[in-house]
């Protein structure tokens, strides 16, 4: 049994190999590297520009926070980016003006920033919480980020890729009929793409958050790893046995990633309030992925639970699939 279960693992990891999933990987890892090192860790988001319309020059502000227009006109404009504050200062009481960015509390916060600009108010006191300075908290942001997406991706197309690649070689129909346990199929690709992914996972870890800070939470982050990799190969699996080609594959994974993965970024990433998406399961990973970046992992034991019972629910169904696959191959 044992000398047929290495024998997939040496097929397995040749479709890699053959495949170059391994070049698309490295060059994914590449790119995410060199964006976050020499692009993203430099960029300096100013604070919210302030606009002040002010046509009687009722007011003496000498804040260089704030910019002076001169319309109305001018004053909606500049705001136009729905990050700039504009107050207008015409009718002689303060009007604060702003297009809403999608998030309440960022808006809040622009009105109150507005307001001290105005008043003189923008030397307060700040307290420090947390170890990671903005540098650091930034590195272990975007890559928790970068790290679930590419997961996301590389665990359902790779799969399909292999197997798909296999459908065409007719390895399904031999495999019906070889002394080999089924599940051994399964369990050889679900091995190979997870230790592929967890590679990646340390890798990208120590490149940007730097030997230094890496194996302090590279045990969680590889914990998340494995649940997210081990679901989304799973997934990936029994949509590539399930569906005829891959042209119907790709259109499924577009959907996956315009409708299950983006609402998930744009909630993470941008702050937008959405009170239905505690209800996205994979909020939930992409959150679990990010707390152990920054040194708290989840230990709710119901979310441990959920996605044991899911991985399980996946494979019987993947096995079925498949067994249903082989009996129609003869």
């Amino acid at each position: 049994m044992w000398n047929g279960f290495f024998g997939l693992l040496k097929k397995d990891f040749g479709l890699m190999l053959s495949g170059r999933l391994f070049l698309l990987t490295l060059g994914s890892l590449v790119l995410y590297c060199c964006y976050i090192n020499f692009v993203y860790v430099k960029l300096d988001q100013k604070i919210y520009p302030v606009y002040l319309y002010d046509s009687q020059n009722t007011q003496s502000v000498t804040s260089h926070y704030a910019t002076r227009v001169d319309s109305r006109k001018a004053l909606e404009e500049a705001c136009a980016d729905r990050y700039a504050v504009g107050i207008d200062l015409s009718a002689g009481k303060p009007e604060v003006y702003l297009l809403s960015s999608g998030s309440k509390t960022a808006d809040h916060y622009r009105m109150i920033w507005g307001e001290g600009v105005l008043s003189g108010i923008v030397d307060g006191q700040a307290e420090v919480i947390g170890v990671n300075d903005k540098n650091m908290k930034n590195r272990r942001e975007i890559t928790a980020e970068f790290l679930f997406f590419e997961l996301c991706a590389v665990g359902f197309l790779g799969l399909a890729s292999m197997l798909f690649k296999e459908k065409q070689m007719g390895v399904i129909r031999v495999h019906g009929i070889l002394p080999v346990r089924r599940s051994m199929f399964i369990f050889s690709k679900l091995l190979v793409l997870l230790l592929s992914d967890l590679l990646f996972t340390v890798l990208l870890t120590c490149i940007n958050l730097g030997f230094l800070h890496a194996p302090e939470v590279l045990p969680a982050v590889l914990v998340q790893a494995g649940i997210l990799s081990l679901l989304m190969t799973l997934v990936g699996f029994l949509c590539a046995v399930r569906l005829p080609d891959f042209k119907q594959f790709s259109l499924f994974y577009l959907v996956l990633a315009v409708f299950v993965t983006t609402p998930v970024f744009l909630a993470g990433q941008i702050g937008i309030a959405w009170e239905w998406i505690v209800y996205h399961p994979m909020y939930h990973l992409f959150t679990a992925m990010k707390c152990a970046y920054f040194s708290m992992p989840t230990t709710n034991v119901s979310y441990y639970l959920s996605c044991f019972g899911a991985i399980i629910l996946l494979y019987v169904l993947t096995f079925r699939t498949l067994n249903r696959e082989m009996a129609k191959e003869g």
